[in-house]
């Protein structure tokens, strides 16, 4: 596919360590082995794009340090095949997240230092703005203080620059990260009026919206997650909501369409680690978004990106390009797509 994406926000090294039991609150859990591995938003999703499709050309935006960390990124986003050259160099040192993983189950814990990606701005995408791509994504927002920071005008920094891409014809995406500070509602819902796409879970989508997104029993809700991204709709995205959790993926169009696609079967044994699976839905949705897609098979790529990420306990080693990774949606079984409305 001949078209060009850049992938914008934070830039990151992981430090994934691995642990057979996440230990109580003063208690110690013996480290199984260390991996480093980029991360963030624009590490993770442009890399995964890449794989799944060499031909696109993908630029990392961004700011690392000047340090050792920074130097590791963006050698390994260059030896990925994507264009760094709008990365930036701050004097701030390279944000980076301490990830525990449980081996057993693949759940992750993170514990983030912010570093040079509270210095990335509106000024560092002005390159984009005066030369145009094909599609604009940022993430992760809420880790961006300078993108999320109030406006006055337009309630907050990134809406600012989502509609002057917008108005250079440029298509726009957003995802979120699953943080425990901030106010969701009062830093995301302003852009979402100068999105084309919204991607989130479903736990960043229903602080977003105040809806949640499963009953009592822990179960998801499809009546609740098809109320929450008709009221991200509502709040301006122009053509395509998506969300998604471990479970099944949901996508509403403009078009009033709605559907869920539930998640592949995957075998027991097949999961080594998940840090890297919301990043790797996110590139096949938009993959499936940039090459016009039917939203059936938007989510069948997307759902078998994240198996294929689910491979690894890094982030980007499982991905695979486009015929790989849909080769496990023919190897593995899924219950049928259901349509909502």
């Amino acid at each position: 596919m001949k078209k060009t994406v850049v992938v914008a926000g934070t830039i990151l090294a992981d430090v994934v360590k691995v642990v057979e039991v996440y230990p109580e609150k003063g208690m110690l859990a013996p480290i199984s082995s260390i991996t480093q591995a980029v991360g963030g938003c624009v590490s993770n999703t442009g890399i995964d794009l890449k794989k799944i499709d060499p031909e696109l050309t993908v630029k990392a935006a961004g700011r690392v340090g000047q340090d050792d960390y920074g130097n590791y990124v963006v050698e390994e986003l260059s030896h990925a095949g994507l264009d760094t050259s709008l990365i930036h160099r701050s004097q701030t040192k390279t944000s980076f997240s301490d990830v525990v993983s449980v081996r057993s189950t693949g759940e992750r814990t993170f514990f983030h230092y912010e570093g040079a990606n509270a210095e990335f701005c509106e000024d560092d995408l002005s390159p984009v703005l005066a030369e145009g791509c094909d599609l604009l994504h940022v993430g992760y927002v809420m880790l961006l203080p300078k993108l999320d920071a109030e406006d006055k005008e337009y309630g907050t920094a990134l809406a600012k620059l989502l509609k002057r891409a917008r108005e250079r014809g440029i298509k726009t995406s957003i995802d979120c990260v699953s943080s425990t500070n901030g106010d969701f509602k009062k830093t995301i819902s302003p852009a979402l009026k100068y999105c084309n796409y919204a991607i989130l879970n479903e736990i960043e989508s229903a602080a977003v919206s105040g809806i949640p997104a499963r009953d009592k029993s822990g179960a998801l809700s499809d009546q609740n997650i098809l109320e929450t991204m008709k009221y991200f709709m509502q709040c301006g995205v122009a053509d395509k909501v998506i969300i998604h959790a471990p479970e099944a993926g949901y996508l509403l169009d403009k078009t009033g369409y709605a559907l869920k696609m539930p998640s592949l079967q995957l075998p027991q044994g097949f999961i080594k680690g998940s840090v890297g699976a919301g990043d790797a839905f996110c590139a096949g949705c938009l993959y499936g978004l940039l090459g016009n897609y039917p939203d059936e098979e938007i989510l069948k790529i997307a759902a078998a990106a994240a198996a294929s990420s689910l491979s690894k306990r890094d982030a980007v080693s499982g991905m695979g390009n486009k015929v790989e990774i849909l080769a496990l949606d023919r190897c593995f079984r899924r219950e049928q797509g259901v349509k909502l409305c």
